[in-house]
């Protein structure tokens, strides 16, 4: 009995330690109008987090690297294209956008994932985009090479180990041992609760602020 007690203290003095990071983290941000363009749900969580609004519609899903590198090439245009259903069968629903293939792993329908693309594509901030993209969905070293050479001001790209020649690319620590980046949403193993996204300053990051990668380069 006092055991159990003593582990429902704990959990809430976990619990309340995370709501009051998280406040922290909305107090520092001074740009809250932002649309985040992102390969998987990593960017959503950032909104989540933070509390606000998501404005993009890249929420609940997953885009395999290199299609999310064309996309982001060329978004305006991407963005009018219309939204078609997937013909093959998937582990979940899928849409086409052009050449483009989504995969709407959180959303039961098409129809359902589709709707939700289209109301959220209107909010997109047209003149404060961030680009965030991850080492994983098949993204390669040329991958990277690409995606750091988009003509985005705020981009970054998770990776599980150091590529000190492309600016955009973030290490995560705790993924040095697999070929890829692994779920940076998850928590780590620590007495505090901290998502492995909360090794990168993600504020920071939305406030425009310019970040140095290990090697020094901006």
């Amino acid at each position: 009995m006092i055991k159990r007690l003593a582990l429902c203290i704990f959990n809430e003095i976990k619990e309340r330690e995370w709501r009051l990071y998280k406040r922290r983290k909305y107090k520092r941000l001074k740009n809250k109008e932002f649309t985040i363009i992102g390969s998987n749900c990593t960017g959503a969580f950032m909104y989540y987090d933070l509390g606000l609004k998501y404005l993009t519609p890249t929420v609940n899903l997953m885009i395999e690297m290199n299609d999310f590198v064309k996309m982001a090439g060329n978004l305006e245009w991407y963005m009018k294209q219309e939204l078609v259903e997937g013909t093959e069968e998937e582990k979940c629903p899928v849409g086409l956008l052009g050449d483009i293939k989504i995969h709407f792993i959180h959303y039961k329908s098409f129809a359902e994932g589709a709707a939700k693309w289209e109301e959220r594509k209107q909010r997109i901030r047209w003149d404060n985009l961030f680009i965030v993209g991850s080492e994983k969905d098949g993204c390669t070293y040329e991958t990277i090479k690409k995606f750091d050479e988009l003509p985005y001001e705020n981009k970054v790209i998770f990776t599980h180990v150091e590529y000190p020649e492309f600016p955009s690319a973030y290490c995560i620590r705790g993924f040095e041992d697999r070929k890829e980046v692994g779920v940076v949403i998850d928590y780590r193993d620590q007495f505090l609760r901290r998502r492995y996204l909360d090794l990168f300053d993600y504020v920071g990051f939305l406030n425009g602020k310019k970040r140095r990668n290990r090697s020094g380069k901006v």
